[in-house]
């Protein structure tokens, strides 16, 4: 199963995925000519990291903190809800085609105002496969000069989708598939092509079934753990904005005290010291 974002559209089911719909990724299958590559040693750099990123992940877990706002028209916030779980990002390529799970084992359960109508958000990690080789053919990159971050400078690269290509996000609604138009921006380390920090946005073509915006916002930091050799850059922060005409959602993800995954902490998620 893919990772997924879920949220009711003025009382309509939608659900955003991120990852390989289905488990079968088709981008490879388009031309590796329509990307433009503004840096083929940093770009290829990115590539290869996060080709291993999702091999590493997938051997981690962590404390995960969920703040999720309702807005009103002027941005104020007008309802919330928080809490916490126990989260681990699980990916495979066993079959030849990759999938994705997330497992989230509740340890605060928010306060359920049945009344309101919230965002549910998950899977968003999974924007890192925009960078994925599996997706080359699916974006243009453009270098976009270089910004500091915390006093360390890192390049940046904005992406815009192909027409007609494959992407990782997908709307569903009323059991049909929307691919979603992916643009943003990666911050990445290029001598390393680690990404930094990344921005996706969704701001057009979707207006006629219901969707006005979607905003991604996903800060990473770089965690030793006890040997430096494997160090990781992983998900530290990300907010998530939705949309429509007649509503706006905000949801804020904090996640903590990650940890290598084996066979004790397997034993130990969801339990409370």
């Amino acid at each position: 199963m893919p990772a997924f974002h879920s949220a009711r559209m003025d009382g309509r089911a939608v659900t955003f995925l991120f990852g390989c719909f289905a488990g079968t990724c088709l981008a490879q299958t388009l031309a590796n000519d329509v990307v433009i590559s503004p840096s083929g040693d940093a770009l290829a750099r990115t590539r290869k990291y996060v080709q291993e990123y999702f091999e590493r992940f997938s051997d981690l877990i962590c404390k995960e903190s969920v703040t999720q706002l309702v807005l009103n028209g002027s941005g104020r916030t007008i309802y919330r809800e928080n809490s916490a779980y126990d989260y681990q990002f699980q990916s495979s390529d066993q079959t030849g085609s990759w999938k994705f799970n997330e497992i989230r084992v509740s340890r605060s359960p928010a306060f359920r105002d049945p009344a309101r109508t919230l965002l549910v958000t998950t899977g968003f990690a999974s924007l890192l496969l925009v960078a994925h080789p599996m997706y080359e053919a699916s974006y243009a990159f453009a270098p976009d000069g270089e910004e500091a971050l915390d006093g360390t400078s890192y390049l940046k690269i904005h992406f815009t989708p192909i027409a007609g290509a494959p992407s990782p996000a997908t709307l569903r609604l009323r059991g049909r598939n929307y691919p979603l138009p992916l643009s943003g921006t990666l911050w990445i380390d290029p001598r390393s092509g680690a990404v930094v920090k990344l921005e996706a946005t969704v701001d057009s073509g979707l207006s006629d079934i219901g969707l006005a915006g979607m905003h991604s916002e996903v800060h990473f930091a770089l965690h030793p753990f006890h040997d430096r050799a494997d160090s990781v850059w992983v998900p530290e922060t990300a907010a998530i904005d939705v949309e429509t005409p007649r509503q706006h959602w905000r949801n804020l993800h904090h996640f903590t005290a990650y940890k290598k995954f084996d066979v004790n902490v397997q034993e130990q998620i969801g339990e409370t010291p």
